[in-house]
C-alpha cells in the first residue's frame, strides 16, 4: 500500500531509525527572543521615547495606527537584530517579539498589523522640514544632537576628572545618484564623509557630509557644542581632543586653546620634521643593526609650520627604524614601483644608504612636558585612538550605519542617526548588563548572534506573554546576569 503524502511535511533522512519531518506548524515562533533584553536596556536609559519627542507629527491623530514612538523604535530595534533594511518590516510586523517591543499587541484596524511596515517607515525617513501630503512627520535635527550628549552624560554616575573625545572622518560608499556624492581622491569612491565623535564607548555625533570637504570640516562646532553641554553638568572636567592628522588645523587647535581644552592629533610628516629627528633615526638603525627588531627613539621639539600656524606648539616625533617585511620586500622589487628613499644626512652617514626603512611619525599637542613624556605620550596616549576606530566598525559593519542609498541627505542622515542610537542602544546593554560576563568586550555584531537570537515559542493569553525560550540556549547563565542587572537599572 502506497505512503500517504502529507504535502505540509518535510523529510528528511532518518537518524537511528527515526524519521525526521518538518512542518510549519508550531504557532507562533519568534527567531529574536533576546531582543526581550534590548526592550529593558531602553527602560533603564529612555531612549527611544525621547527620540521619538524630537519628531513632529502633524497626522491626524484620530486615525494614526502607528505613534511616532512605534515607527521610532521598532526601526532601533530592528537594526539592532540584524534587519538593515525597511522592507524587513513588511514580516516582521508580524513578529510578535516587535509588538512586545513597541508595547502594542493588536493593531485597532482590523487590517493593519501591531507594528508598521515598509510604507509607513518609509514616509517616516523620507520626512521634511515642512509637512507635505504625504510626508507629515519632521525632525528637530538639533534636539536629536542634544540627546546623544544626553544619554553619554546620563550613562556616568559621578563626574569624571577627564574625558577624551575622539574625533575621525570615515568613508560611506554610495552606489546610486544620492544627492551629495562625490568622488574622493583617498576612498578612490563616490561617498559621504561622515564626522564621529566618541568618548570611549559613548557615541557622541554621528555628523553626514559631503565628500568635497576637509576631513576636520565643521569639527568646530561639533566639538563647540558637545563641550558646551558638557560643561553644564560638569563644570570642572577636563577635556582632551584627539584625532589623526585629518584634524591637524588651526583653527582646531587655537579654538582649543582659547577654551581651556587639551588637544593631542597626528601630525603629517614633512621633510622639516623628519631632519629635526635624524640624529635620533641614526641611532634606532644602530640599534636595528645589532638587535634585527624594530627600534625606536623620541624627541620633543617646538615646531611652527611656515604659514598655516599662527604659534609655535610643542611636537613629538617618533623615530623608528625597522626591517621591511617581506611582503614591503616583494612590493618594493617590482618594476613598477620606484625607490623614494630621501637622501637624510647625520654627520657624514647617509640614512638612505641603511639597510632597512625609516618610519618616522609626529604629533602635536598641548599637554605639557613635564606632565607627559615624549614616548609615553605617544605610545600610551595617541596610540589608544585607534579603539575609536573598532567603535566605528561596529556602527558600520554590524549596526548598517553606511546603508545612506536614499535620494537625499536629509534622509540619510535620519537613517545614520537610527543606526547610531541603535549602537547606543546596544553599548548601553553591554554597559549595564554585560560588564560581568563573558561578553563585556563583546561587539555588537557578537552580542547579536550569541544573545539575541534566541529561538522561543510565543504564548498571549489574558494575562501575560510567554516566550518559551529554546533549552539548549548555550548562554543561559548570560542571560539570567543581564536580567537581573536591567531589572535593577530599572528602578
Amino acid at each position: 500500500m502506497q505512503t500517504e503524502c502529507i504535502p505540509d511535511i518535510f523529510g528528511f533522512e532518518a537518524v537511528e531509525g527515526r524519521q525526521v519531518v518538518a512542518a510549519f506548524d508550531g504557532g507562533a515562533i519568534t527567531s529574536d527572543a533576546g531582543a526581550l533584553l534590548l526592550g529593558a536596556t531602553d527602560r533603564a536609559i529612555g531612549m527611544v521615547d525621547r527620540l521619538a519627542s524630537c519628531f513632529a507629527d502633524r497626522r491626524s491623530q484620530a486615525h494614526v495606527e502607528h505613534s511616532v514612538a512605534t515607527l521610532v523604535g521598532q526601526r532601533i530595534f530592528a537594526i539592532a537584530l540584524g534587519y538593515e533594511d525597511i522592507n524587513d518590516h513588511e514580516t516582521l510586523r508580524h513578529d510578535p517579539m516587535m509588538a512586545v517591543l513597541a508595547g502594542k499587541l493588536e493593531a485597532r484596524r482590523a487590517d493593519c498589523a501591531a507594528v508598521a511596515g515598509k510604507s509607513t517607515l518609509n514616509r517616516l525617513e523620507l520626512s521634511k522640514p515642512e509637512p507635505s501630503r504625504y510626508h507629515k512627520i519632521s525632525y528637530d535635527a538639533e534636539a536629536v544632537d542634544r540627546l546623544f550628549v544626553d544619554l553619554f552624560l546620563e550613562a556616568h554616575r559621578t563626574a569624571p576628572t577627564q574625558i577624551t573625545l575622539d574625533l575621525d572622518a570615515t568613508d560611506d560608499p554610495l552606489h546610486g545618484q544620492q544627492e551629495g556624492r562625490f568622488f574622493h581622491g583617498y576612498y578612490k569612491s563616490y561617498c559621504y564623509l561622515p564626522l564621529y565623535i566618541f568618548c570611549g564607548r559613548h557615541l557622541l555625533c554621528a555628523k553626514l557630509r559631503r565628500a568635497n570637504i576637509d576631513a576636520s570640516a565643521g569639527s568646530i562646532e561639533e566639538v563647540a557644542r558637545i563641550v558646551a553641554r558638557i560643561r553644564e553638568r560638569w563644570p570642572e572636567v577636563r577635556v582632551l581632543l584627539r584625532a589623526d592628522s585629518g584634524f591637524t588645523r588651526d583653527g582646531l587647535m587655537s579654538w582649543c586653546e582659547q577654551n581651556d581644552i587639551d588637544y593631542l592629533f597626528g601630525l603629517a610628516k614633512n621633510d622639516r620634521l623628519i631632519a629635526e629627528i635624524a640624529a635620533e633615526l641614526a641611532e634606532a638603525a644602530e640599534e636595528n643593526r645589532i638587535s634585527g627588531k624594530p627600534a625606536r627613539r623620541f624627541k620633543d621639539f617646538h615646531y611652527r609650520t611656515h604659514k598655516g600656524w599662527s604659534r609655535q606648539r610643542r611636537v613629538v616625533g617618533k623615530a623608528e627604524w625597522m626591517i621591511p617585511s617581506t611582503a614591503e620586500s616583494e612590493s618594493a622589487t617590482k618594476p613598477r614601483r620606484k625607490n623614494n628613499k630621501k637622501s637624510i644626512k647625520v654627520g657624514d652617514v647617509d640614512l638612505a644608504t641603511l639597510e632597512g626603512r625609516a618610519n618616522p611619525r609626529f604629533v602635536v599637542t598641548s599637554l605639557q612636558a613635564g606632565r607627559h613624556q615624549a614616548r609615553a605620550l605617544y605610545e600610551k596616549l595617541y596610540c589608544a585612538r585607534g579603539e575609536m576606530e573598532n567603535r566605528i566598525k561596529e556602527c558600520q559593519l554590524d549596526l548598517f550605519a553606511d546603508r545612506t542609498s536614499t535620494g537625499t541627505m536629509r534622509a540619510n542622515q535620519l537613517r545614520l542617526w537610527l543606526s547610531s542610537m541603535a549602537y547606543v542602544l546596544v553599548s548601553a546593554l553591554r554597559r549595564i548588563a554585560l560588564a560581568t560576563t563573558r561578553f563585556a568586550d563583546a561587539t555588537c555584531g557578537t552580542i547579536r548572534l550569541k544573545l539575541f537570537k534566541i529561538g522561543a515559542q510565543v504564548r498571549i493569553s489574558v494575562r501575560r506573554v510567554k516566550f518559551s525560550m529554546a533549552s539548549a540556549f548555550p548562554y543561559t547563565d548570560v542571560f539570567r546576569t543581564a536580567w537581573a542587572a536591567l531589572d535593577s537599572a530599572a528602578f
